[in-house]
């Protein structure tokens, strides 16, 4: 029993430390002040305002009672142990095995504790050159993205996607829901390169081909991001399905310009014209925030002297599917010969292996 107490009062000391790095306890006092808010009679007179906050608080309140209900946990668990009843043995040991278990989980979800992990993303994939080859890829991509969302209980729309003329898609953007949906997804940004045989060459011959995932929060709503008028170009038109083949009887899709950066974004997927341009909006001001923080950590990074290149060529993932199966990614090493598996949605170890990475950089910065 005493290894038992042991191992458990190591991994409760440790996920303190983590609530600690977390904020939890700063957040239980969020929650206490927008608790306080809610029950104000006027709380209800911005409807908009009000339905953040409240969004805010149940978010807050997940993650809090969480990481208390799981330390509340192991105090009653060690302190039971502390009894060394030999009735509540057997137990004790599988409730110990259970309670390892999730000490793992949380300290992969401690990682996550960057300004916007916690929060709900979108994520655009465009193929590269090639054609229809590379148009497949994307559209691979989009599947295997897809499955892990299902697969891991995010809810998600698809706000625009442009089709290939033969097949694929030249590219797609996806509103992801959920906790941690940003920090999870992080791991994908960049280039992805694919080697095959390609379905498309008559000569069987084999192809490589790249698609890029970019990956912004989603948290225009709770920050001011200034888009004014006179900055953007706002085109209407009808959106189109495979083949050219029109999804919509009237010209209701929007693709928005920001002028000063010559950033474009569209929605088609929403059911008026007015919708598709909040949606649109939404992502222009996610990609708004994201240029700013890329240019903040060039200046930075060019301080450093260090040599910043987020340029095309930069894959991060290689999936080759012929003459051998693998699936490596060129950051972390992390591979597998399961290549089918990683395409049909199973990327957990991947986004772990990140994770671990990142910190590992963080800390080699640190002790520089």
């Amino acid at each position: 029993m005493d290894n038992l107490i042991n191992t458990l009062s190591g991994m409760r000391d440790q996920i303190t430390q983590m609530m600690q790095q977390l904020n939890i306890e700063a957040k239980a006092q969020e929650i206490r002040v927008l608790e306080e808010e809610a029950s104000a009679p006027d709380f209800w007179n911005d409807s908009d305002n009000a339905q953040k906050k409240m969004q805010r608080m149940s978010r807050l309140k997940n993650q809090v009672d969480k990481w208390q209900k799981v330390l509340q946990r192991f105090e009653d668990t060690i302190e039971l142990a502390e009894l060394d009843d030999p009735d509540l043995a057997e137990e004790l040991n599988s409730e110990g095995e259970a309670l390892v278990k999730i000490f793992d989980e949380l300290s992969l979800q401690a990682m996550l504790s960057g300004d916007y992990d916690a929060e709900d993303a979108i994520l655009s994939i465009h193929a590269g050159a090639g054609g229809t080859e590379a148009q497949d890829w994307a559209q691979m991509l989009e599947r295997m993205y897809l499955r892990w969302f299902d697969q891991s209980g995010y809810k998600y729309d698809i706000i625009e996607k442009t089709h290939g003329e033969e097949a694929g898609i030249k590219s797609v953007t996806i509103s992801v829901k959920g906790d941690y949906a940003y920090g999870y997804l992080q791991s994908e940004q960049g280039v992805h390169r694919l080697v095959r045989i390609s379905p498309y060459d008559s000569n069987s011959r084999r192809h490589t081909s790249f698609a890029k995932v970019e990956l912004y929060p989603d948290i225009a709503g709770e920050i001011e991001i200034e888009v004014k008028e006179a900055d953007i170009r706002v085109d209407k038109y009808r959106a189109s399905g495979p083949g050219g083949q029109s999804v919509n009887t009237t010209d209701s899709a929007v693709r928005i310009t920001h002028l000063p950066t010559g950033t474009v974004v569209q929605s088609q997927n929403q059911k008026s014209q007015l919708q598709n341009k909040e949606q649109a909006l939404r992502v222009l001001k996610a990609r708004l925030l994201e240029l700013e923080r890329q240019k903040q950590d060039a200046e930075i990074a060019a301080l450093k002297g260090e040599n910043v290149d987020a340029g095309w060529g930069n894959q991060i993932r290689s999936y080759v599917l012929h003459p051998y199966q693998m699936v490596k990614d060129l950051r972390t090493r992390h591979e597998t010969s399961q290549a089918q598996s990683v395409l049909d949605g199973k990327l957990d170890d991947f986004m772990e292996s990140y994770l671990r990475y990142k910190i590992g950089d963080s800390i080699t910065e640190d002790t520089q």
